[in-house]
């Protein structure tokens, strides 16, 4: 018995290794608050929140879930809410989705009852940097224009204009 495979570490590794080729996704569950970035060979499915960039094969945000921060996947089904921007070749929004950011992409499918606010820009290879740069690019300078706060009434107005309009007084309109 003086194999390292007989060892329960080593055990434990090879399991471990041979469910990650079997695909078996990396879950992050929904009690749980990520600071920082993801990088995954593999599927990432997120249940919880996330403030910070993921890079995986392949993303599921779930439902409830939420992403700050931009997304660079092959693949990726939005459920819940995403403020970024999403690079993949395959896009999918659920109905469920929210969506704070652009979308760079070769496949985008939206079902209805989503919510999307930002840009969309078809790609070849939205995965290159090339596309990521043209993409910024087309999107307009400056910041958003934010409403102003309307002025307050106008003290001085003519008597005329403190009126009621005549459909409001007690004459009979010719339609009654």
């Amino acid at each position: 018995m003086s194999s390292s495979s007989s060892t329960p570490a080593a055990a434990q590794a090879k399991r471990s290794s041979s469910m990650r080729a079997a695909g078996v996704p990396s879950i992050i569950s929904a009690d749980v608050v990520l600071r920082g970035n993801i990088n995954s060979g593999g599927e990432v499915q997120l249940d919880g929140a996330l403030e910070g960039d993921i890079k995986a094969a392949t993303l599921i945000v779930g439902e409830k879930a939420s992403v700050k921060g931009e997304i660079i996947c092959e693949s990726v089904v939005v459920r819940g809410r995403v403020e970024g921007g999403i690079r993949a070749r395959q896009v999918a929004l659920a109905a469920t989705a929210h969506i704070i950011g652009d979308i760079l992409h070769s496949s985008l499918s939206v079902e209805s009852g989503a919510h999307f606010e930002g840009n969309c820009r078809h790609s070849d290879d939205p995965l290159s940097d090339a596309s990521a740069s043209d993409f910024r690019k087309t999107r307009p300078g400056g910041p958003a224009p934010r409403p102003i706060a309307a002025s307050a009434p106008d003290e001085h107005r003519s008597s005329a204009a403190n009126e009621a309009p005549s459909f409001l007084s007690g004459a009979r309109s010719p339609l009654r």
